[in-house]
């Protein structure tokens, strides 16, 4: 029988038998995996901890869009369109199970809305350059009608279409932790550090980190420390140094998911100007609808940031100027907000929607690295940027990033998205062998949802899941799709973690518990 690598006694053994780490990375979202990732790739000891589980704050809560951005076009920000624009195109190569071509209509009702519109979109086209999705162009009234069967049709005078990404978040994040595993780098999920190490000249050259599960202490060093901790920046920075001004100011953004109803058809609506002069996206993943988002600075952090009142009205307010289809508190199946680590405006009239999403890589003066800003889209080259300049920092020999090309764990032509288990890649073939050798595997975990036991078994042996949670929200999206199933399903999952995992009654308990808690945030109340 083969050794699974993903088994988390392997992983943690690896990690007390490797004494010189080249590249230690702090967080397990996007910036900390595609970093891993990139560092492993090149021939580099790499271990990465992360406090929580992979993708825990805002790399599981995004609107589930890989694209170059057209408001920025918008704001003339043409180079980070251009750099956005070729990483999805290379996202959708490396990661074609989970990366779909989306068709996007504006709806327009203002005479000058198409041509306004179809002019702005060519310029997206042409930066898209040899990766284009498809041409944009616009559409009669008529048209726009067909393709958007539950738009309001008052004054409605045409549309404009054109392509961008889709994915699925937390379901990229697993797999690029598995492929940084299978390329070498040690990663464990709840191990929170604690302290960073410094050597005689006060530079970081290590950590002290602690695993949550089994309250064990590991002090673990490295040549290079690299700060990938989203919201959570600046803790890290007040470990190097107490002195150490804000970096980040975290912006909130929340969403709302409701049934395919409203939007039956197989094309999104981008609205391009909202009541505060945002955009808005009604788009279409896993079978339901997501309506988002907002853009709220915020003073404070969490790991589970609750939506604001006004956050929620926004969003239907908005939603309901354009859908004949009346969206109301009573239709949404869930909601969820995620917090941006934005870079803390100067002044504090600054609007976030005017804030550079572009990444930036700093150095603090004892050489920690800090990753900040950027977004999922672009994390291939945000972690290129990192490793980079870990390579200067860290005195590594110099090697090549090798990642434009590569293929990510699970990567198949996804040909069937209306199979859920097609998002699994190449693992599908696994999982529906499991079901095959126990036919119980096969039973629907809730019998309104398409997700079935196998799914929550395959997330503990192969996806490092080790929580309800873990599986509900980021693996198994039940949570994001349908929170007050989530809940329903919760001892369900909580017995097949159990078994795997050799866990008692009062850790299932436990679990219950603390699943039910985080898991009513995402039910709205009437």
């Amino acid at each position: 029988m083969t050794k699974n690598i993903f088994n988390r006694e392997a992983l943690i053994a690896q990690l007390q038998q490797e004494k010189n780490w080249d590249v230690l990375i702090i967080g397990g979202g996007a910036s900390g995996l595609g970093a891993a990732l990139d560092s492993a790739t090149r021939g580099y000891k790499t271990v990465l901890f992360e406090q929580i589980d992979y993708a825990k704050g805002t790399s599981s809560r995004s609107t589930k869009l890989v694209h170059g951005g057209v408001r920025y076009l918008a704001q003339g920000n043409v180079d980070l369109v251009r750099e956005a624009l070729h990483e999805r195109g290379l996202l959708a190569k490396n990661a074609p199970h989970l990366v779909s071509n989306l068709s996007f209509i504006i709806p327009n009702y203002k005479w000058w809305g198409t041509p306004f519109y179809t002019i702005g979109l060519k310029v997206y086209d042409i930066l898209s350059g040899r990766l284009s999705f498809g041409k944009s162009f616009s559409l009669s009234r008529k048209k726009t009608i067909q393709k958007l069967k539950t738009i309001k049709t008052d004054g409605l005078k045409g549309g404009v279409l054109y392509h961008d990404g889709q994915f699925d978040d937390s379901r990229l994040a697993v797999n690029i932790a598995q492929t940084a595993i299978e390329k070498g780098a040690t990663l464990l999920n709840y191990f929170k550090v604690i302290k960073l190490t410094k050597d005689t000249n006060g530079n970081t050259n290590g950590v002290v980190v602690l695993d949550t599960e089994t309250n064990t202490e590991y002090t673990v060093f490295a040549k290079t420390i690299i700060n990938a901790t989203g919201v959570f920046t600046d803790e890290i920075l007040k470990m190097d140094d107490a002195a150490s001004k804000n970096l980040v100011r975290p912006s909130q953004g929340i969403h709302l998911v409701v049934d395919r109803s409203f939007l039956p058809g197989n094309e999104a609506i981008m609205i391009p100007k909202t009541t505060d002069g945002r955009v808005l996206f009604l788009v279409p993943w896993h079978n339901r609808v997501i309506l988002g988002t907002t853009d709220t600075l915020i003073d404070s952090h969490s790991l589970e940031p609750k939506p604001l009142e006004e956050e929620i009205d926004f969003i239907l307010a908005n939603a309901n100027e354009y859908l004949n289809k009346n969206v109301s508190r009573k239709d949404v199946l869930s909601m969820y907000s995620g917090l941006r680590p934005l870079a803390a405006p100067k002044d504090k009239s600054e609007k976030t929607k005017e804030i550079s999403r572009s990444h930036k890589v700093l150095v603090s003066n004892s050489k920690l690295i800090t990753i900040t800003g950027g977004k999922w889209t672009t994390y291939r080259r945000m972690a290129q940027d990192t490793i980079n300049k870990a390579i200067e920092v860290g005195q590594l020999a110099k090697k090549e990033c090798v990642t434009e090309d590569l293929q990510l764990h699970g990567a198949v032509a996804n040909n069937d998205i209306i199979n859920h288990l097609s998002f699994y890649g190449s693992d599908e073939a696994s999982i529906l062998e499991m079901v095959q050798h126990d036919p119980s595997l096969g039973e629907k975990l809730h019998p309104n949802l398409e997700f079935v036991k196998a799914e929550v078994v395959w997330a503990v042996k192969n996806e490092m899941a080790r929580t309800i949670e873990d599986i509900l929200a980021r693996r198994v999206r039940v949570l994001f799709l349908d929170a007050k199933a989530a809940i329903e399903i919760a001892p369900l999952v909580a017995d097949i973690i159990a078994k795997e995992l050799n866990k008692d009654n009062a850790w299932k308990q436990n679990q219950i518990e603390n699943f039910t808690k985080v898991a009513e945030v995402y039910v709205l109340k009437h």
